[in-house]
């Protein structure tokens, strides 16, 4: 079976790495915006002027005022609700892509399939392994050290030796 080239495109690496507002880990102003103003050009979507013109928006308590972060004390900024629901709706649909396309390999190439699992499996027990016996020592020694703080805690102190008769 030959990978279809979108599938191609999706793992070769393109370089860009934008820096702004993520989306589903992906960048709003470098990627969705451009992006959901093509597919409303296109007539694909129908999504408002005003998310893709402000689609940042301030957060507002139940109240009306301005929501601020307990944490850092700034202004909640959230991505328009509608720009959030069509963000939403492409990664249900990346997903089901990424799934139908596992599901057809499996289909057509079941053995290749179950032999690249089974070398994935036997590749990374050792490391499975090492990470597991690491964790446990680890645990042993902070077990060790909680125990003896305990002891110590727990030893009743010698009461003080005061000098009988002594004067000051």
């Amino acid at each position: 079976m030959e990978s279809p080239n979108y599938i191609k495109s999706l793992l070769r690496p393109n370089g860009s790495k934008p820096r702004g507002r993520k989306v589903w880990s992906v960048d709003l102003e470098a990627v969705w915006l451009p992006f959901f103003n093509a597919t409303n050009t296109m007539g694909e979507t129908n999504i408002a002027h005003d998310a893709l013109g402000a689609p940042l928006r301030l957060g507002y308590e139940k109240d009306g005022s301005v929501r601020f972060s307990p944490n850092t004390g700034r202004p909640v900024v959230k991505v328009a609700k509608e720009l959030q629901d069509n963000v939403k709706l492409v990664r249900e649909n990346f997903v089901a892509g990424l799934l139908a396309y596992a599901h057809e390999v499996i289909t057509e190439n079941p053995d290749a399939y179950r032999e690249q699992v089974e070398a994935n499996q036997s590749a990374g027990q050792p490391i499975t392994e090492k990470d597991r016996q690491s964790l446990e020592n680890t645990l042993s020694v902070l077990i060790a050290k909680a125990q003896a703080q305990e002891e110590r805690k727990a030893k009743p102190k010698a009461p003080e030796k005061v000098a009988v008769g002594a004067t000051a």
